[in-house]
């Protein structure tokens, strides 16, 4: 049987964080403010039948379907919320698990660097998919596992804060997340990444 590793419903996707995930989203686009679902299973290729089931349960599109080395991740969104919940749902009735099994989200590290210097910048910018961070912004790194619950941190980050998403990578052994901005919103911003996985870890 399947782990459930991750079970994340956004309900109104940000446009920067959007934007991010359509840089290397190889499925359906969808637009900002529908809503979405992201599952994480292991092992890796038990997303394969799952998506099945999503997609002809309800009037949803996928946008990812990747199997990596040891799991599997799902998103798809929808205009409707009811539909979104709806193929999510069928999800958990297929694997015989609720909502509640999903592994909770564990926070790794989580630091502010206030003034980044040019050069960090610049090295910081070299790797990064979203914004660019300027010399003399402040930095917010996160680091969680499982790796989904990244794209929940920035989107809730975004919706409480006038911050930037440098980058968040929500695929693997473990989910980062960048974020920069000027200080006082940067810091909203994160406290508000860190309080929504710290809500689902209790």
């Amino acid at each position: 049987m399947a782990e459930l590793r991750s079970f994340i419903f956004i309900d109104r996707m940000q446009p920067q964080t959007l934007c991010y995930l359509a840089t290397w989203m190889r499925g359906r686009l969808p637009r900002a403010d529908m809503a979405a679902q992201i599952i994480e299973v292991a092992p890796g290729l038990d997303i394969e039948p799952l998506t099945d089931v999503a997609l002809k349960h309800a009037d949803v599109a996928g946008g990812i379907l990747v199997v990596e080395r040891q799991f599997g991740y799902l998103e798809f969104h929808g205009r409707s919320t009811a539909a979104v919940k709806a193929a999510a749902a069928a999800v958990l009735a297929a694997l015989g698990a609720a909502e509640g099994d999903a592994t909770r989200p564990t926070i790794l590290a989580a630091r502010i660097v206030t003034g980044i210097d040019p050069g960090q910048a610049f090295l910081v910018n070299r790797n990064r998919l979203g914004s660019m961070i300027l010399p003399g912004e402040s930095l917010f790194v996160l680091e969680m596992q499982p790796a989904s619950y990244a794209i929940l941190a920035a989107n809730e980050a975004e919706k409480a804060a006038d911050i930037k998403i440098v980058d968040y990578r929500m695929i693997g052994a473990t989910g980062r997340v960048y974020l920069a901005g000027e200080e006082s919103s940067l810091r909203t911003g994160a406290e508000v990444a860190e309080a929504t996985l710290a809500r689902l870890a209790a």
